[in-house]
């Protein structure tokens, strides 16, 4: 663990950095290293990319690139020892302070100063006027929001354990681990939150009719080189990747095994309805010391719907019991600062991904 702590820098704390922690992860990558390296192989012959991974390393990378940033994808020496004092503040934070919630916290720190790499300033392509209107719907829904709880429907389809799409890649609070299985003819990927799973064909089967649409879209595979290219359709409009989205999304995924613990992960997004041009976000995947993947049982542990409608109900009551005696209306909190890592009486705030550093 790292030792003592430093002078404050940006939004949080900072620790000196571990060994492992202390150069910026992508630059010790056998692939940067050597552009010769090959991935291992399958058995027949495929670039291996078996293994459980996760995205924990790719926390407090920011999603779209600080102006200061515009022109490069990689932060200086000087902004690099911050994010890595910051991380290293955080993982102390989540692995020796926090509750269960937080104890996941990746070992190295990449120097990417954004996730969005295309196009080429790291900024989010503009919404079109249909996109606008559909965030403009969707804002304030969900446990996250801040509308009322009427019924089921006032909460998103990630509250109702139902998916996270395939956006379920995003680091996020914890539960960022992903299986990959590979068969000759197919990939398969199993999402550790909400346990989603892919089946991915490589063998140049068409893709469904256009009639019939699925939450994680309907995806085919094939190998260019040592990387996987996957090209999904057939979405529904509730759920893509990262923001509103229709059922003209189009997702191309590219994983390349770049380094025995690390794969590139590029995923391109392409919706005309939505966004005024196509975007890509650059992840890398890693394997992290004992990272196991445990059963998610969701449903099964899930009070949120529930207890959100019981609660909004106890509080209509505590509404009309003020009005009728003439007194204040009570406030309507929330009180999700447990996930949103706001501030929390007696303890630091916590970073949390898309937050720079």
């Amino acid at each position: 663990m790292a030792g003592r702590v430093l002078a404050q820098f940006g939004p949080g704390p900072t620790r000196t950095p571990s060994r492992l922690r202390s150069i910026p992860a992508e630059t010790t990558a056998a692939k940067a290293k050597d552009p010769n390296w090959k991935a291992p192989r399958t058995p027949w012959g495929h670039p291996d990319l078996s293994g459980i991974w996760t995205s924990d390393d790719m926390r407090g990378i920011p999603t779209t690139r600080p102006a200061s940033q515009k022109d490069r994808e990689s932060l200086t020496p000087e902004e690099f020892a911050r994010r890595a004092g910051g991380d290293e503040a955080s993982r102390d934070r989540a692995v020796n302070q926090e509750t269960v919630l937080r104890n996941e916290f990746g070992v190295r720190t990449f120097g990417y100063t954004s996730f969005l790499v295309d196009p080429p300033d790291g900024q989010m392509p503009a919404l079109t006027p249909a996109g606008q209107a559909k965030q403009r719907a969707s804002f304030g829904v969900g446990t996250f929001g801040n509308r009322p709880f009427n019924d089921f429907e006032d909460f998103t389809l990630y509250d109702r354990c139902i998916t996270r799409g395939v956006g379920g890649i995003f680091p996020v609070l914890y539960g960022n681990g992903l299986r990959i299985m590979q068969t000759p003819d197919e990939v398969i990927i199993s999402y550790e939150m909400i346990h989603d799973t892919r089946v991915i064909p490589l063998d140049n089967r068409p893709h469904l009719g256009s009639a019939i649409k699925q939450y994680m879209g309907d995806a085919r595979g094939h190998w260019e080189g040592d990387t996987l290219v996957v090209e999904t359709t057939n979405f529904t409009d509730r759920v893509g990747f990262s923001g509103p989205n229709s059922e003209k999304l189009r997702l191309t995924e590219r994983f390349t095994r770049i380094d025995p613990q690390m794969i590139d992960y590029r995923i391109r997004v392409d919706d005309p309805v939505m966004y005024t041009a196509p975007f890509t976000i650059r992840f890398t995947i890693t394997q992290q010391p004992g990272y196991q993947l445990y059963e998610y049982s969701c449903h099964e542990g899930n009070g949120a719907v529930g207890n959100a409608l019981s609660g909004e109900r106890a509080y209509e009551k505590s509404v009309a019991d003020a009005v009728a005696k003439g007194l204040p209306i009570p406030p309507r909190t929330m009180g999700m600062e447990v996930y949103t890592g706001g501030p929390v009486e007696g303890r630091e705030a916590v970073r949390e991904f898309g937050v720079s550093k």
